[in-house]
């Protein structure tokens, strides 16, 4: 398990580096709240980016949006629509993406699937 949770935290870092170099601000990172967990909290010109990162060592297990199933949906739109509440920028743009991160050796892949998550 302490492997995943390297790799995972691994996943995090360099979607955060990502980001920053294509311009969105990072507001937040793990978020935690009693619904559920946000890994990136970002801007984007003028919207608020909820960002899912996955992150894979292989395709043993699938894609890794895949995980991102309907549950794990609900959790992300519930715990980002709390964030929004919280910090009063309900009026704001949202988007919710998901960053799927391939790690094979040193070789990194990065894929930014924008609007990954339209409604629950």
């Amino acid at each position: 398990m302490y492997e995943m949770q390297r790799v995972g935290k691994q996943g995090e870092e360099i979607a955060e580096k990502y980001l920053k170099k294509q311009g969105y601000k990072i507001l937040n990172k793990n978020f935690r709240c009693k619904q559920g967990e946000i890994d990136l909290i970002a801007s984007d010109k003028n919207e608020i980016v909820i960002i899912e990162v996955k992150t894979r060592t292989s395709n043993t297990y699938g894609n890794p949006a895949d995980a991102v199933d309907i549950r794990k949906q609900r959790h992300i739109y519930n715990a980002a629509q709390y964030y929004l509440y919280k910090n009063k920028l309900e009026t704001k743009q949202i988007r919710i993406d998901v960053i799927e991160i391939y790690i094979e050796g040193k070789k990194i892949k990065i894929n930014h699937i924008k609007k990954a998550i339209f409604e629950i």
